[in-house]
This record gives C-alpha cells, sequence and structure tokens, in this order.
C-alpha cells in the first residue's frame, strides 16, 4: 500500500500539467503576436467533449506503480512474474487515467462571420460564455482560432 501515495503523486502532477484551450488562456508563443479579428453572430452552441491527453506519463507512472506493487507477489520467480505482470496492467491502468483525468468539457459554437460565411470553433466549456444571437470576436492566428466577446 506504499505504493498508493505515489499514484496519487502523478496524478496531481499529471493534472498540473494540462494546457487549456479555454478562450481566454493565451499561451506564452502567442503573446505579442499580431492576430485577426473578425466579427459574426452566434448560430449554435453545442456541448462536446475534448479528449484527455495521451502523453505517455500516466502510462509510465502506472507501469512504476504496478511493477513494484506487483513484486511483493510471491517469492523467487513468482516476484519477477507479478512485477513484470503489475508493470503491464499497471501501465494500461495509468494511461486510461491520464486521458480521463485530463478530459474536458468543451463548446462547439457556430459563428456566421459579417461576411455571411459559416465557421465553427471547439474550445474549452465556460458554462453559459455564449449564446445564439450573441455578437462575438472570431480571433484568428498562430494556426488557432478562439471565440470571445
Amino acid at each position: 500500500m506504499k505504493t498508493l501515495p505515489l499514484l496519487f503523486i502523478s496524478l496531481a502532477l499529471l493534472a498540473g500539467c494540462a494546457t487549456s484551450k479555454s478562450g481566454d488562456v493565451y499561451s506564452r508563443d502567442q503573446a505579442r503576436r499580431e492576430m485577426n479579428v473578425r466579427m459574426g453572430t452566434v448560430e449554435s452552441v453545442r456541448t462536446v467533449a475534448l479528449e484527455g491527453t495521451k502523453s505517455g506519463v500516466g502510462t509510465v507512472a502506472g507501469a512504476a506503480v504496478g511493477g513494484v506493487a506487483g513484486s511483493g507477489l510471491g517469492g523467487g520467480k513468482g516476484q519477477i512474474v507479478g512485477a513484470v505482470l503489475g508493470a503491464v496492467v499497471g501501465g494500461l491502468a495509468g494511461s486510461a487515467v491520464e486521458e480521463g483525468v485530463t478530459r474536458k468539457d468543451a463548446l462547439e459554437i457556430t459563428v456566421k462571420l459579417d461576411n455571411d460565411r459559416m465557421i465553427v470553433v471547439v474550445q474549452e466549456a465556460a458554462p453559459g460564455a455564449f449564446r445564439p444571437g450573441e455578437r462575438v470576436r472570431v480571433v484568428s492566428g498562430t494556426g488557432e482560432t478562439r471565440i470571445t466577446h
């Protein structure tokens, strides 16, 4: 059971590494760069999910915890087999936990631009952030587009 705190520490670090895909958060690389602004009207808003990250951190952390936990089973060759099986099962579980912990709610926002062109942007959800009929800014640059007020 000494491995359980290690798993929780790993998960806390993993959650702290998650990046935001909110319309209100800019990366350091986006600072001081020119961006284009278009105006439009929200046509519809739909709740969607952003899949979680699959960086491998969860897999490695889970394998380490599972390997240590599995090595405590049996004796001799049983410990080796237990460690290997524990690492495999722990790695699979850690990968699933990483994806689940970093999964986010998001909004699919359909906007009719002032030039009558329709676009859709998906970004992290902010409850009640956008409503159909609302005027918004569509900010584009550095390969990303976001919807803001």
